[in-house]
């Protein structure tokens, strides 16, 4: 066969080291009805698929697979009875897997419009970042002048929203590790090093009535601390389960103790709240509304990318032949931001 009849792509073969991931070369695969195949041109590396290689995210799929939460790309083939017009478009979507190749077939219920005269690795910066870090503002229902706290302010989803908030009209204060808080604060974030163990107390002496809102995406030890440190009325948003990292216990115990101690908060009289957000929440009891849902704030975070209101953050970029480089980078968290592939 010849290049422009294979892929490549990235398989996760098991419990392995960045180094054991594995590039295969396979046929190109043809486009079913209802599907597009998108030439890939930029796809991401988040904290999922560091916790995939470790069998620590939940839902994964069984090994092997080909790992890659997001991509942008162009339409090349669309199935039978396709829209033709949109072979040639740019376009982004939301995978959960198989984004980590130079070809990747995607449903076009999910694909959004990428605006031309964006970078297909800045547009890819907010794909799944963007949308997580928009639907947990607009579900904080926060009002300009309140003040929120953005545990991992670096990170992807961080970038974003600490930047989204700042649009909203919100007062910020982001944790990183010191080398980020330059960074932070040229993009109007007050930043606090969560390494200093009088990390809370300096919170609250930058908000003594206790901020608006936490969003915390570690759910380890701490959790408790976001909580503590929520003014009257505030809300906990935990949107992830990092912590879980560094447990023995299964990925379920910690997830189900995690959600325990969230319920037994809101019961508690003092007018918090506290929950956890879930990306794919509705893909299964509601499946065509989560889509629309999913394309329409794609299409908002896209178009305020585009207006220059949110700033990509690119950690580096790597090409998918350095892919084991590449995780080992995203890995050392040294950079704010998102590690881009471009295949």
């Amino acid at each position: 066969m010849t290049t422009d009849t294979m892929i490549t792509e990235v398989v996760l073969p098991g419990v392995v080291e960045p180094d054991g991931l594995q590039l295969h070369r396979r046929a190109m695969p043809v486009p079913a009805r209802g599907q597009a195949l998108i030439e890939v041109e930029a796809t991401g590396i988040s904290y999922a698929e560091q916790q995939m290689r470790r069998d620590r995210y939940p839902g994964q799929p069984k090994f092997p697979f080909v790992p890659g939460y997001d991509l942008v790309g162009k339409v090349r083939a669309v199935g039978p009875g396709g829209d033709e017009s949109l072979v040639g478009t740019r376009v982004a979507a939301v995978t959960k897997t198989g984004g980590w190749a130079t070809h990747a077939l995607v449903d076009t219920e999910v694909l959004a419009p990428v605006p031309a005269d964006l970078d297909p690795a800045a547009a890819e910066t907010v794909v799944v970042n963007g949308v997580t870090a928009w639907q947990m503002l607009q579900g904080a229902n926060l009002r300009a002048g309140q003040s929120i706290l953005v545990h991992g302010a670096n990170g992807g989803v961080g970038t974003v929203l600490v930047q989204l908030g700042r649009h909203l009209g919100l007062r910020v204060i982001g944790t990183a590790a010191a080398r980020h808080h330059a960074a932070l604060r040229e993009l109007g974030v007050e930043p606090v090093d969560y390494r200093d163990p009088d990390m809370a107390a300096r919170i609250r002496a930058l908000s003594p009535g206790g901020v608006d809102a936490v969003f915390d995406p570690v759910a380890g030890p701490g959790v408790r601390t976001s909580y503590d440190l929520l003014a009257p009325g505030g809300k906990l948003v935990v949107y992830g389960n990092a912590g879980a990292l560094g447990s023995a216990r299964s990925v379920v115990w910690v997830f189900m103790k995690l959600l325990t101690r969230l319920y037994t908060w809101n019961a508690l009289p003092n007018g918090h709240r506290a929950g956890f957000y879930n990306f794919w929440a509705g893909q299964l009891t509601a499946r065509a509304a989560f889509r629309r849902r999913l394309r329409t704030d794609l299409g908002i975070v896209l178009d305020l990318l585009r207006q220059g209101v949110i700033v990509p953050q690119i950690a580096a970029r790597y090409p998918l032949s350095e892919v084991t480089a590449a995780l080992v980078f995203a890995e050392t968290r040294s950079r704010a931001g998102k590690v881009v592939l471009e295949p």
